[in-house]
């Protein structure tokens, strides 16, 4: 059986909307291609590299937690920036997201320093913007989740897609989350892998594909994660 290794950061900080779930959808997932999934929570990183780590995984967290990750996170961010250039997969949900830009500017203007890895900033402002979100996305199709954020984040680079429900980034766009290389960055909670099983396998695929390792190209019963993406597409066509 094929092997891969997540690197969970901050999992006693950062699990803000059951963002473990992510976790247990992508072990789930790899499981059903033959691959065994190491998981390797890391709440210290003294001396951590990442040379043994195929995935990452950053979750949400208040802005008093994020911030206290973020100083630790920091330790290791060039090692973490050439690991997203190089291509290796990431997901990161909502503070997870906003901290990889240069900064976050809270409510009364306060300014916190991010990790610098990409250049982008988040502003947040005290009115949130919440509820069920879909997005059209041309790489993963339909995407739903939930959203509460009070951040608005603003940068240049590729997105999930097109938000055609909700808000996502902001409430000027209509985009949602971020798509550099292989990282992904999103505000959906709820979690997300669990109704979206594209962006799962794509985060396992590339995995595989930087590790030189098969990724079964095998027909997979998504009949489950169909239907509880539907539930949210249907009440969303519902209330509107």
């Amino acid at each position: 059986m094929n092997e891969l290794t997540i690197y969970h950061f901050m999992p006693d900080k950062l699990n803000l909307y059951s963002d473990i779930g992510n976790i247990i959808a992508l072990k789930q997932r790899a499981k059903l291609r033959n691959i065994k999934l190491n998981v390797v929570d890391v709440n210290e990183t003294e001396g951590i590299t990442l040379d043994g780590c195929d995935i990452f995984f950053i979750g949400g967290g208040s802005d008093r937690e994020q911030t206290l990750a973020t100083k630790e996170l920091s330790k290791i961010k060039n090692a973490l920036k050439a690991a997203i250039e190089d291509g290796m997969p990431g997901l990161t949900i909502c503070g997870g997201y906003q901290f990889l830009g240069t900064k976050y500017i809270t409510p009364d203007g306060t300014e916190l320093a991010g990790l610098d890895i990409l250049d982008f900033y988040t502003e947040s402002q005290k009115e949130r913007l919440t509820g069920d979100i879909v997005i059209q996305s041309e790489t993963f199709g339909t995407i739903v989740g939930f959203e509460n954020h009070g951040g608005r984040t603003y940068h240049p680079y590729g997105t999930l897609g097109k938000v055609t429900h909700g808000y996502g980034n902001n409430d000027d766009e209509a985009a949602e989350g971020i798509h550099y290389k292989n990282l992904l960055g999103t505000y959906l909670h709820g979690p997300i892998l669990p109704k979206n099983h594209e962006i799962t396998d794509y985060l396992l695929e590339k995995a595989c594909e930087r590790k030189g390792i098969e990724f079964e190209p095998k027909q997979v019963d998504n009949t489950e994660e169909e239907a509880a993406k539907q539930v949210i597409v249907e009440r969303v066509q519902k209330n509107n």
